[in-house]
């Protein structure tokens, strides 16, 4: 009887198991996944995925409306009349009609200017981009936060724009970046550059393998490419999400602190007051110098003494030094 009772306690409805993979199976970011193709923009937050993609929204718009103009949105379901939309209803192929033509305005609805994927990884929010050039519409951001210092999101830390993406695999990554990078590094265009590597959610790539493959394929497109890891020209980003590899190439990294918008914006008292290392060599020698003279100092004295005591401590020593 007690056996019994278990077996009864795992039957389910079958649609509560249908429900149960629907929710599983569906994605946060619209209906749409992170995939080989896409290009766009890698934001990173800290533990609020919503708030950081209502940001993301308002502040791309703000941005690209300046630099596009107001983004166009499709009115193809207002088009229809109210007399077309009641002989619809009666007519069972001018209804299959209307159904394809809603599913089609609400594919054109999707492909907007800027549209949230699941990218695969918490914490991590992709914004898929039409129409526009992601790493000047994000420069032009970093660029304007800079000069102003006037921060503008609160959750979103990092930004990254996503010129072109592929499969997370060797090949696949070598085949794809030898014509990707050829508007920066390929002769006679050249520059010193450096390799950002992150990995999420992937086990199988090695952060090594890939920078030295990479590292190569510029130097092949022009041997004077130069790598520069203290402030490069161009900086190129390697972001890996599951099986999804991420690439652009992004100017003035340093500059806007690793392309992060909390950052960007801060002064350099401020900078300072939270990093007392970033102070100069010469500064630290100017405060160190005098301790090391008088340490110099006392260290002839205790020379000097020792002269005067003689030889005799000098064999303990010699001893010590033997069994140590």
């Amino acid at each position: 009887m007690a056996a019994a009772e278990p077996a009864a306690r795992k039957r389910r409805p079958k649609g509560h198991f249908a429900a149960a993979a629907g929710r599983a199976k569906r994605p946060r970011g619209g209906g749409r996944q992170l995939e080989a193709g896409m290009r766009g923009i890698l934001i990173t937050c800290n533990m609020n995925e919503r708030k950081c993609v209502g940001e993301a929204y308002s502040l791309l718009g703000e941005y690209g409306d300046l630099l596009y103009g107001p983004e166009q949105f499709s009115d193809h379901e207002e088009r229809l009349s109210g007399s077309e939309r009641e002989e619809d209803e009666d007519d069972v192929e001018a209804a299959l009609k209307k159904e394809v033509g809603q599913i089609r305005a609400s594919t054109e609805q999707k492909l907007r200017r800027f549209q949230s994927v699941e990218s695969g990884a918490n914490n991590v929010v992709f914004i898929r981009t039409q129409g526009i050039e992601p790493e000047n519409l994000v420069h032009h951001i970093l660029k304007d936060m800079h000069a102003t210092k006037k921060k503008k999101t609160r959750v979103i830390l990092r930004m990254l724009p996503i010129s072109g993406t592929c499969k997370a695999f060797m090949e696949d990554m070598k085949k794809y970046t030898e014509t990707f990078f050829e508007p920066w590094f390929k002769a006679p265009n050249k520059g010193t550059f450096q390799i950002v590597y992150k990995a999420r959610n992937n086990s199988h790539m090695s952060r090594e393998e890939v920078i030295k493959e990479l590292a190569g394929i510029v130097g092949s497109l022009n041997p004077e490419n130069k790598v520069d890891l203290n402030n490069p020209q161009y900086t190129i980003v390697v972001e890996i999400i599951k099986n999804v590899c991420c690439l652009s190439v992004v100017r003035d990294y340093v500059l806007f602190r690793k392309y992060n918008l909390q950052e960007v914006v801060k002064s350099n008292k401020e900078d300072a007051l939270q990093n007392p290392s970033s102070l100069t060599e010469e500064q630290n020698s100017k405060v160190v110098k005098p301790e090391t003279e008088k340490e110099e100092k006392s260290s002839e004295e205790v020379k000097q003494e020792n002269k005067n005591q003689g030889e005799t401590e000098a064999e303990p020593k010699g001893n010590n030094a033997l069994t140590v």
